[in-house]
């Protein structure tokens, strides 16, 4: 047999063994965050959540994010979104599997080998269910669906029951479109597809052409605001548009008032928080799995006026947000004016590999900062 077939099934076997968790090390106990490094569970293996998000319920944080397997078909859904808690943030308890991708029916939305991004649950204090939104790519369809899933569950670590996918508010204009966005121009919408990307969005163009049917959501994030109504962030409009909806009473549909947030810019990875009464979004821009520099806006309000601010990240590597991008912002409990900026850094090629980059949020007289350490501790917010 010859060296390369040897090789081969060497790297073929070492990424079965690796995502079956057969190299797992010895659990570590861990009292600081370490950006980027290899970050293991109390199992030894490396934490399996990308593109997540946490809840916060009785005393313990609940990590939610996607399970990734080894190679390119790591980058689709093979199992489904992972589940881990934690009551320290530094050390984190496999909880197994909260959502399965569907591995018996070729016709279920949530099918093996579909596409399940950036999964966030929250709670619903009337209903008593924990509710999961997800970006939702069909199996064999690309990135054209462009569609969020919804599931829920009785209990926080699942499992949840998959309900259905959306594209949102069909036939139904933004609270803040203007007559130039919903008016179709002299000789028809075709004549703005010489236009760049951004102009056909500044233009209205995307917004029109989806109205019908709903409009795209890829990227995504979920906020619940202090009097309890809930709202989807997502990146539509071919990823050119921001939009901003608000959900049902139970969190698992659209009221029909949303709000389109910078046409044209060209934003994804929403990460969304709120302090002393004011809104913070950060986000990336599209570039594929490559970083490139973060962004920030702030508002009074979530359907605005949105002023943007420029870069968060200082430091080095800070134009490509220190080789990551956004994914959650983290309220941490019982510290005052303590978030962590939570983001991923992308491997493609082995997606299972993928690394964590979280840092702390400062608070600046223009609005804030997030600056590179190579460890830290929750000791910086005191």
């Amino acid at each position: 047999m010859s060296d390369t077939k040897v090789n081969f099934i060497f790297a073929v076997l070492f990424s079965v063994a690796l995502a079956c968790g057969l190299f797992a090390q010895e659990a570590k106990v861990y009292n600081s965050f370490h950006p980027g490094d290899l970050w293991l569970d109390n199992n030894g293996i490396h934490i399996n959540a990308h593109g997540g998000g946490i809840l916060f319920r009785d005393g313990s944080y609940y990590w939610f994010g996607e399970h990734k397997i080894s190679g390119r078909q790591g980058n689709k859904a093979q199992v489904g979104v992972h589940c881990y808690s934690s009551t320290d943030l530094y050390n984190w308890k496999d909880e197994g599997i909260a959502l399965s991708v569907d591995t018996t029916d070729e016709n279920s939305e949530i099918t093996k080998g579909c596409v399940i991004e950036r999964p966030k649950v929250v709670f619903n204090e009337k209903t008593k269910k924990y509710v999961m939104w997800f970006h939702l790519e069909l199996k064999g369809q690309g990135y054209s669906a462009a569609r969020c899933g919804v599931a829920v569950s009785d209990n926080v670590t699942g499992p949840y029951q998959y309900l259905r996918s959306y594209r949102p508010n069909p036939n139904k204009w933004p609270v803040n479109a203007t007559e130039k966005d919903t008016t179709i121009p002299e000789g028809g919408d075709t004549t703005l597809l010489k236009l760049s990307g951004n102009e056909r969005a500044a233009a209205g163009y995307y917004l029109r052409r989806d109205y019908p049917f709903g409009q795209m959501s890829r990227d995504m994030t979920v906020f619940v605001d202090d009097d309890g109504k809930a709202y989807l962030i997502y990146a539509s409009e071919e990823n050119y548009t921001m939009h901003i909806a608000e959900l049902s009473p139970d969190y698992t549909s659209f009221t029909g008032k949303w709000y389109r947030l910078f046409p044209g810019g060209h934003r994804e990875a929403p990460a969304i928080f709120k302090r002393n009464g004011i809104y913070y979004l950060i986000t990336s821009g599209c570039t594929g799995w490559a970083p490139n520099a973060a962004r920030f806006a702030v508002a009074p309000s979530l359907f605005g006026p949105w002023e943007e601010k420029g870069n968060p990240c200082i430091g080095k590597e800070s134009e490509i947000t220190f080789n990551s991008q956004s994914a959650f912002v983290l309220p941490v409990r019982n510290k005052k004016d303590a978030f962590i900026f939570m983001a991923d850094r992308w491997k493609p090629e082995n997606p299972i590999d993928g690394r964590y980059v979280w840092l702390p949020i400062e608070f600046i007289d223009d609005g804030i900062r997030i600056q590179w350490s190579d460890e830290w501790s929750l000791d910086f917010f005191d």
